[in-house]
């Protein structure tokens, strides 16, 4: 039973709850939100899917992003019956505009969810590869990943690796 917002928070339990039973073959499982969080951060391997009413999920969101690193790390998708849409958890960060020190890596991880999606998979598993390396090799990476990279050396870096994997 919901614990705070009783009204809405159980009209989204029962339409989840009326949902579930249509997939029986999909585990499902109810948690009140605070619990949640704690059992995020003690042991967030054992979720694979967390669906939740959007001021929770924009919530959780930003814990996630903070179990791996920071908002910059963390893409986001949205998927609907029919279309989808893809963008970093973190949204389009106003306040750093024409700043040049945001971590590309949220945009550059959505765009291969987005690719993944399009059935693009072989150049979002290289665009995924070419990020990877060049967060590995640690020289062309934001302040966030312990760099002096600003956002576009660090994408025109990921660019080079992508390229050289193209030619390939």
């Amino acid at each position: 039973a919901p614990n705070i917002m009783k009204y809405t928070d159980g009209l989204f339990l029962e339409s989840a709850q009326e949902v579930a039973k249509n997939y029986p073959e999909i585990e499902y499982e109810e948690k009140l939100i605070d619990n949640m969080c704690m059992q995020l951060v003690q042991k967030p391997e054992i979720y694979d899917v967390l669906v939740l009413p959007n001021l929770y999920g924009d919530i959780i969101s930003d814990l996630c992003a903070g179990l791996v690193g920071g908002l910059g790390l963390a893409p986001g998708a949205n998927y609907g019956e029919k279309i989808a849409v893809f963008e970093a958890v973190h949204g389009s960060a106003p306040k750093y505009k024409g700043q040049n020190k945001v971590n590309p890596t949220a945009m550059l991880l959505s765009a291969k969810l987005m690719l993944e999606y399009l059935g693009e998979k072989k150049i979002a598993k290289k665009l995924e590869n070419a990020l990877v390396k060049v967060i590995r090799e640690g020289e062309n990476v934001t302040y966030d990943l312990g760099g002096t990279a600003g956002t576009k050396e660090m994408g025109k870096a990921v660019i080079r690796k992508l390229v050289s994997k193209l030619d390939s």
